[in-house]
């Protein structure tokens, strides 16, 4: 069966949709325009860093001025070139296919990080936009990593108990201002996060506020320890 789906629908690349050799994959034009992060990296944002990985931990400009209440963070792509293209057909073009091969990306840029008993969540939506949105993109990304990665999941561990206004446009110091005390710990899955090492996944990371209100609401919750996984970082000079 298997081999008959594949001769009526051959794999095609998720981006372009030229022929690759397997499904949910990037053809190597694609795969060359999307800015995959490998090397040395902060350990708290994981943006790339100039220089050879020694295995010591390094952190980045911005994780040395700015505190970050999570433990260690990975991301697996730069968010620029296909990188953007790929995030914004997830976020808004209704590709939730790209959730598959994504959650793989996820998994190989946190190898690092993850344990074998964290609990995952998402980074929440408020209801009314999830409403407009439809889905949680960020859940989705959660959900196929925690599948892939035989973790616990629990979408619903955060909610945002504010619907905030955009962070577009804002400042760094704004950014962080809107999201104050947006996030809490569901108030029925509280009791999952204690003691409990959580990973909490993103779709982008920009200054880090969202990511710094989730980790601030699992530590609160009492987490034994905090880590976030994003599938890209802005990154100004990358």
């Amino acid at each position: 069966m298997q081999s008959a789906l594949s001769l009526l629908f051959p794999p095609q690349c998720i981006q372009c949709g030229e022929p690759v050799l397997s499904d949910f994959g990037l053809c190597g034009a694609c795969w060359r325009e999307t800015p995959f992060i490998s090397g040395l990296v902060c350990d708290k944002c994981g943006v790339p860093l100039p220089g050879e990985d020694d295995g010591r931990r390094e952190h980045c400009d911005d994780c040395l001025t700015i505190a970050r209440p999570w433990d260690r963070g990975r991301a697996a792509m730069v968010y620029r070139d296909n990188a953007c293209k790929l995030v914004l057909a997830l976020k808004h073009g209704d590709r939730l296919d790209l959730s598959r091969p994504a959650a793989d990306w996820l998994t190989r840029a946190g190898r690092s990080i993850i344990s074998p008993d964290m609990l995952v969540a998402p980074v929440p939506l408020h209801w009314a936009r999830l409403f407009r949105r439809r889905f949680n993109q960020a859940a989705l990304l959660s959900r196929a990593l925690a599948r892939l990665a035989g973790l616990d999941h629990c979408p619903d561990l955060l909610v945002r108990s504010r619907n905030t206004h955009s962070q577009d446009d804002r400042t760094r110091d704004a950014r962080f201002a809107n999201l104050s005390g947006a996030i809490r710990a569901h108030p029925r899955r509280a009791a999952k996060i204690r003691g409990r090492d959580v990973l909490v996944i993103d779709d982008v990371m920009t200054s880090g506020a969202t990511l710094a209100a989730a980790a601030d609401s699992c530590r609160a919750a009492g987490a034994a320890s905090v880590s976030v996984l994003v599938l890209a970082r802005v990154a100004k000079d990358a």
